[in-house]
């Protein structure tokens, strides 16, 4: 009988940390989630893929995991997010820490067609400013980026 009941617990927490896990986008996900998105851009075009990305309950909003499309001068296009944001100027956004992460992704989004980048953002699930590594691909005057959270 304790063979079952040990059996039973480890189960468990396997169960458990497997769900915890679960409950973050990983770094696969938000590349996946940004090339569906670029791919979505493309397909609708800007006129159309805009709104659908910026629905906080849309097709591009995967628990903490959401795309924001800026122009090449920091303004918002699409936040899934926060739609309030579109069409606002970011470019000089500073995190936590005084970094200006929307200027420094759209520098490195001319110089790269792709790229990683660090800083620092509340986490929508968690409402705690956690570091934060986004994704981004260049398309066109574009960049298109998804996130995830370092825990």
């Amino acid at each position: 009988m304790r063979i079952v009941e040990i059996a039973t617990t480890v189960a468990l927490v396997a169960g458990t940390t497997f769900a915890a896990a679960n409950e973050f986008a990983t770094k696969e996900e938000a590349v996946a989630m940004v090339q569906k998105a670029t791919a979505f851009i493309k397909e609708q075009g800007p006129g159309n893929a805009y709104p659908e990305i910026s629905k906080r309950t849309g097709k591009f909003v995967d628990r903490d995991l959401y795309i924001v499309v800026y122009g090449m001068d920091g303004k918002v296009l699409a936040h899934g997010g926060n739609e309030k944001l579109v069409g606002k100027d970011l470019i000089d956004t500073q995190d936590v820490d005084g970094k200006f992460f929307v200027r420094d992704r759209v520098e490195l989004a001319s110089k790269q067609p792709e790229f990683w980048q660090d800083y620092k953002f509340v986490n929508p699930t968690t409402k705690k400013v956690e570091p934060k590594q986004m994704y981004c691909q260049r398309l066109e005057q574009t960049v298109v980026c998804g996130g995830i959270y370092k825990l």
